[in-house]
């Protein structure tokens, strides 16, 4: 699978913004989210995080494998270099080979076992506050600066359904 060219984007960012509209959100949302990222940008694994800042948590809300990664519980926060980048600062992490992930995350042996070597990790973010993430796993080498914008903007659509679950939460 390629990677689409800029003519092609229109489609898959409507189908996203069009899923926030339907019932069964916000599962709606994020099955929009998961085939508008394969599409454009491509993945084998995709999961949705929702970030508890104040607890310093993660919650897996979303997986398009949940045999290798289920809906359930929550994850603690490290205060790593990953951490800073993707839950402060506000911006996307790729992780190139095998050896970036191993750096970072616990579950390497498992992402290279769905053989997946690299990472792309995108915060949601709203009102200048992370949300959570989109996390995408593909072969060594897959992604690249160049996709970050574009996750980016896609991922943030789907903004909605991380303060709906948010609020659920409440």
């Amino acid at each position: 699978m390629s990677k689409q060219t800029p003519t092609e984007l229109l489609p898959h960012i409507q189908a996203v913004s069009s899923a926030l509209r339907q019932p069964d959100q916000p599962a709606a949302t994020f099955r929009a989210l998961d085939a508008a990222m394969k599409a454009v940008i491509g993945h084998k694994v995709l999961t949705v995080l929702l970030y508890h800042a104040d607890l310093q948590e993660t919650e897996r809300f979303y997986s398009s494998d949940l045999d290798a990664y289920p809906i359930a519980g929550r994850k603690d926060v490290r205060p790593t270099a990953w951490t800073q980048r993707l839950l402060i600062d506000q911006q996307c992490y790729i992780g190139y080979t095998a050896a970036d992930i191993r750096e970072f995350f616990l579950d390497h042996a498992l992402i290279h076992s769905l053989g997946c070597d690299a990472i792309l990790n995108v915060p949601v973010v709203y009102n200048s506050e992370t949300l959570g993430t989109v996390n995408l796993l593909h072969e060594e080498g897959w992604y690249d600066e160049g996709d970050t914008e574009l996750a980016m903007t896609i991922a943030n659509i789907a903004a909605p359904a991380y303060l709906q679950i948010r609020g659920a939460g409440e």
